[in-house]
């Protein structure tokens, strides 16, 4: 199996955690909705340009360029973390910090022997991707409203007390 795979296991399950425990447990602000997919939008770049192009020297410059700005773009919500993460949840974007330069460099090493390795992950960030959009984008708030409304109808069916008989 390619360390590229595991590797790649490793911070997608992070990222799962990351995603169903601590963001569904605060939500996010606007700044994450809008800023989580441009980042995964960035790994997609990245793997798809070592699926389909060619190396070279100037396509290694290139994809270094790529990936030296996706490392970046997923540190930019820091200044937001701090103001809504748990001490936990910042102690797994630490790991995942550590995890997305890791990914990429070893998608580099593996670059002609795991092209469809590239695209089978970027398929599964797409995914990913789609979630984020549709879940954050469009649903959350609803979801998050429908729960507020129902309690409120269970506190008020509770302090109404049973049906008089």
């Amino acid at each position: 199996m390619s360390a590229f795979l595991i590797v790649s296991a490793v911070q997608g399950a992070a990222i799962l955690f990351d995603e169903f425990f601590f963001h569904r447990k605060r939500g996010l602000p606007k700044w994450e909705v809008i800023g989580h997919p441009i980042d995964t939008m960035t790994v997609i770049a990245c793997l798809l340009f070592l699926a389909f192009m060619e190396r070279t020297p100037t396509t290694e410059i290139i994809y270094y360029v790529m990936a030296t700005i996706s490392c970046i773009c997923v540190t930019k919500d820091e200044w937001v973390h701090r103001k809504f993460c748990s001490a936990e949840e910042m102690w797994l974007h630490a790991v995942l910090f550590m995890m997305h330069p890791l990914s990429l460099f070893v998608a580099m090493y593996e670059w002609e022997d795991s092209r469809a390795a590239f695209v089978a992950v970027a398929g599964g960030v797409f995914v990913f991707l789609v979630y984020q959009v549709v879940y954050w984008g469009f649903l959350a708030e609803r979801i998050r409203k429908a729960r507020v409304e129902a309690s409120y109808r269970k506190v008020q069916q509770e302090n109404e007390g049973p049906a008089p008989s």
